[in-house]
């Protein structure tokens, strides 16, 4: 008997050889799955990174770079001008990168330091520009590391001779190509800054500079490096005094002479983040460290290393904040698709071990009537499903490595290893649970006549309840709020929200399993009493066999589920899209003027393909009512504005209230205003002034908070006949139409007009990788769910399929017909088919309708929530619960057609003699 509970090779090479096609197909089914599961948080951390390095990246270095800074000691004058030369200044900056903490990475590269002037100072020079009068101003700065960060264009770069000390004369200095083509300096120039006292300090220019890396942290921390700034005076007048502001580049020998003008010198330690440091898994490592170094240990170990009242400076920390807020609207909708898929994937991978199970279930009960024990015929089984699961899942494992490059490889090894755990236990312990007991015979389970345990009854109300607090956590906090009020994203608040739509997937299929029968029972009896045999042998049929358990249900539930509520997001994140591209522009597009529009060019542009629909518009946006307070005014034809406003859904009305009075009435012209201005002004009559001097008095007669021509919230909508002549000339054209060719539109408006498309407009929302990403992942995983529930739905029908070709080939004999042995499968695989497919849509659509409440796409959808109109909460898509219902239907239709086909064509003696054999 020993013999018998080993597990020996020789047993493993037999089942595979007799058995190579169900080895290859479960082969095939473990790779494709631990592919799948490796590679999806490769690809959350792919795209979350390459969010966080655009969010870093569109900072710039001015706001992420760290910023020491401190004045010059105060020592006796030869230490003073020690402490700013190059030795001491490099010294403290190595010391600075060893106090980063992690998981911050400094990048010495574009790390710096040197001395700079505090305060401008304004150069006598005649010669540079003076825009408005004003003197140029200059600022003194000795970086270091000019050699390696530049290429000399013309001339060379600064030297300092001899000793330099704040009485020095006279410094070297050179200039960027953008300040010398601006300020008009060139190699040989002479600079005369003001000094604490006596003359002037003579800088001399030997050398016009390009930057090699212009974007990088060195030059960009600091813009005016580079490029010069034209400083505007603040002033009441409409155009304010400007002045011209630039950089001289001492060399960083040269610091001492800094401080003998009267600019303040600083000294200054820059430190620049590592972009390929920056994870997001990271993110609140990452925030911790950027306190530490603000105002923590790590600021206090910079002092230490620099100057006891050093500070330090950057805006990271309200990068990563910013960041962590549209990552925390994201990740959790990610995580419902996520938990969906891998719902139905699991179920599969269960039902596949079910399968072989059962398809073996004579050999594995003549094993365990020969005394074969449990652990025994476990490790038997456990052994062959490892040899050919084991090297799958690790394919699996590496075709998920190649093809998703990048994110840590940790989290997809755990996960083809959960993938492929399950594989290989699934098929053990169904046996065990089958076969714990022997018999011969196993016990007729009918549909119609089991009734479900106690523990079964306690379970399935376990669930509910869980299912219950997740549909509630996420409806009262929300999918980011539910993880923040359990503490940190990511902790069993986000995943018991991420799992809502599971459960309650998991809740609808215990219920319809529960209430399968009452509808056989109720249709069994009249049924009988119908002349044909058909219709009551497959309800029979239907009744009688188990197939119809939790587990391909679930599966089913699951995905229909998951797809109905991944649809719905992906609709929600369209139409919140459109619909904000729609606020900002007003229309499919729009054609604006600095001024008046040419009188020809709304026919040009109303030729152009595509274009249905225009309408003219004359924005007055200088206008100012009695109380001197301005306001936006547009001028329009009311019918067709009319039209336009109820096409687009933006503040419809009847184009007749806007009509203007007859002339000579004294009445005044009526107006569409925004809330803002109808409350302040109610319905009485009141003036506007218009831009060009005239005034016209309004009375407000309609009253919307949005409206096609004018964004914001302070406008008036009027009638354009009862303006001035000026006033009323068009200054933007206002489009509709489909396919609008915005290069077209273009070309007919001109180089002297704009053109804004909807479709452009709505492209731009799509800012952050963590948006696209999120997107594709979220495509993905609700397709793999879908491809996983046919996958299920197929091996639910092919557990069952050699018994139905057996029952066919008999009836045949007994006078059945082709035709109707297809009615005969098609009406058996109905009932479980309609069960599924109406009961996945009406566990799609009340699962978005219970968890809309706590779901917003704002942040999935639009780049923040400034450009929101609101409404983007999640709303149930028809397509998305109609569809994948559908499919069901037409696939399980079409599989009992083919099977029934497919049996026609072969001979009955061999279906006969399989059905015996069962």
């Amino acid at each position: 008997m020993s013999e018998l509970n080993a597990v020996t090779p020789a047993w493993v090479r037999i089942r595979l050889r007799t058995a190579p096609g169900a080895a290859a197909a479960l082969a095939l089914l473990v790779a494709l799955t631990a592919c799948l599961a490796a590679a999806f948080p490769r690809a959350l951390d792919r795209y979350e990174n390459a969010g966080l390095a655009r969010a870093v990246d569109r900072a710039g270095p001015p706001r992420t770079t760290f910023t020491m800074s401190a004045p010059v000691p105060a020592v006796p004058d030869r230490q003073r001008e020690q402490a700013l030369l190059p030795p001491a200044l490099g010294r403290q900056l190595t010391k600075v990168l060893d106090a980063v903490p992690r998981p911050l990475v400094a990048d010495p590269g574009q790390s710096s330091y040197g001395v700079a002037n505090a305060t401008d100072l304004a150069v006598p020079d005649r010669w540079i520009p003076r825009p408005s009068g004003l003197p140029a101003k200059m600022r003194l700065v000795a970086p270091n590391g000019l050699a390696e960060h530049s290429s000399v264009r013309e001339g060379r770069l600064p030297r300092a001779t001899g000793r330099v000390t704040a009485s020095t004369s006279e410094v070297e200095a050179a200039v960027s190509a953008a300040t010398a083509r601006s300020l008009h300096v060139r190699v040989g120039s002479v600079i005369h800054v003001p000094a604490m006292s006596g003359p002037p300090l003579v800088v001399r220019v030997t050398g016009v500079l390009t930057p090699r890396e212009p974007d990088g942290a060195y030059w960009s921390t600091m813009p005016l490096l580079r490029t010069p700034a034209l400083v505007e005076v603040p002033s009441d007048s409409p155009e304010p005094p400007k002045y011209w502001l630039g950089a001289l580049l001492l060399p960083s020998e040269a610091a001492p002479a800094l401080m003998g003008t009267a600019g303040t010198p600083w000294r200054y330690w820059r430190v620049a983040p590592a972009p390929r440091s920056l994870h997001a898994h990271d993110l609140e490592g990452l925030k911790s460290a950027v306190a530490s170094l603000k105002s923590g240990p790590g600021l206090v170990r910079v002092r230490a290393a620099t100057d006891p009242v050093a500070q330090v400076g950057t805006e990271l920390d309200d990068v990563l904040l910013s960041y962590g807020r549209l990552s925390s609207g994201i990740t959790p909708l990610v995580a419902v698709a996520a938990f969906g898929s891998a719902t139905v994937a699991a179920v599969v991978l269960l039902m596949a071990g079910g399968l072989a199970a059962d398809r073996r279930r004579l050999e594995l009960t003549l094993l365990r009537a020969r005394g074969v024990s449990l652990p025994g015929l476990a490790g038997r089984l456990l052994a062959e499903t490892a040899v050919v699961a084991v090297p799958a899942g690790a394919l699996g494992l590496g075709a998920a490595l190649l093809a998703v490059p990048g994110g840590r490889p940790g989290h997809s090894v755990l996960a083809a290893a959960v993938v492929t755990a399950v594989a290989c236990a699934a098929l053990p312990v169904r046996a065990l649970i089958a076969h714990r007991v022997v018999r011969v015979h196993g016990p007729r389970e009918d549909t119609v006549s089991v009734r479900p345990s106690q523990r079964r009854t306690v379970a399935e109300l376990t669930l509910l309840v869980i299912a219950a607090a997740a549909v509630e956590a996420l409806r009262r906090y929300g999918v980011a709020g539910a993880a923040e009020n359990d503490g940190a994203p990511g902790g069993s608040g986000d995943q018991l929200v991420s799992l809502a739509p599971v459960l309650v997937g998991v809740i609808a299929a215990l219920v319809l399993v529960r209430l399968y029968p009452w509808p056989l029972r109720w249709l069994m009896r009249p049924m009988g009493r119908l002349r044909g045999a058909v219709g009551h042998l497959s309800l029979a049929r239907a009744g009688r066999t188990s197939v119809p358990a939790v587990l391909p249900l679930l599966a089913l539930l699951t995905a229909l589920t998951t797809a109905a509520f991944g649809g719905s997001v992906l609709a929600g994140v369209a139409g919140a899209r459109d619909q904000a591209a729609l606020l900002a522009v007003g229309a499919d597009a729009r054609v604006d003027g600095a001024e008046a529009l040419p009188d020809g060019l709304p026919d040009r542009v109303r030729r152009t393909p595509g274009v249905r629909g225009l309408t003219e518009v004359s924005m007055d946006y200088q206008a100012r009512t009695g109380t001197n307070a301005r306001i936006s005014v547009a001028g329009v034809d009311p019918a067709d504005y009319a039209s336009l406003a109820r096409r687009t859904g933006l503040g419809a009305f009847p184009g007749e209230q806007l009509r203007r009075p007859a002339a000579g009435s004294g009445t005044p012209l009526p107006a569409l205003a925004s809330p803002s201005v109808a409350e302040k002004y109610g319905t009485r009559p009141f003036t506007v002034q218009l831009g060009d001097g005239t005034e016209v008095n309004i009375r407000i007669a309609v009253v919307r908070d949005r409206t096609p021509a004018v964004i914001g919230t302070n406008f008036l909508v009027v009638d354009r006949a009862g303006l001035s002549r000026g006033v009323a000339r068009a200054s933007a054209l206002l489009l509709t139409g489909d396919h609008l060719d915005a290069g077209a539109l273009r070309r007919a408006a001109g180089a002297d007009a704009s053109v804004t498309t909807r479709a452009g407009e709505r492209g731009d929302y799509v800012d952050s990788p963590l948006q696209s990403g999120a997107e594709r992942v979220y495509t993905v995983a609700v397709a793999a769910g879908a491809g996983y529930a046919v996958l299920a739905l197929l091996l639910a029908l092919l557990r069952t399929a050699p018994e139905r070709a057996a029952l066919l080939a008999r009836l045949r004999t007994m006078g059945l017909t082709r035709a109707q042995g297809r009615r005969l499968l098609v009406l058996e695989s109905l009932p479980q088919s309609l069960l599924a497919a109406a009961g996945g849509a009406l566990t799609g659509w009340a699962t978005v309708l219970l968890l809309s409440p706590g779901v917003d796409l704002t942040a999935i959808a639009l780049p923040s929530p400034a450009v929101s109109a609101g409404g983007n909460e999640l709303r149930t898509d028809p397509l998305s619960l109609a569809l994948p219902a559908a499919a069901v239907l037409l696939l399980t239709v079409g599989i009992a057609v083919g099977q029934a086909w497919w049996t026609g064509r072969r001979g009955s003696v061999r279906e006969l003699r399989a059905g015996d054999a069962r």
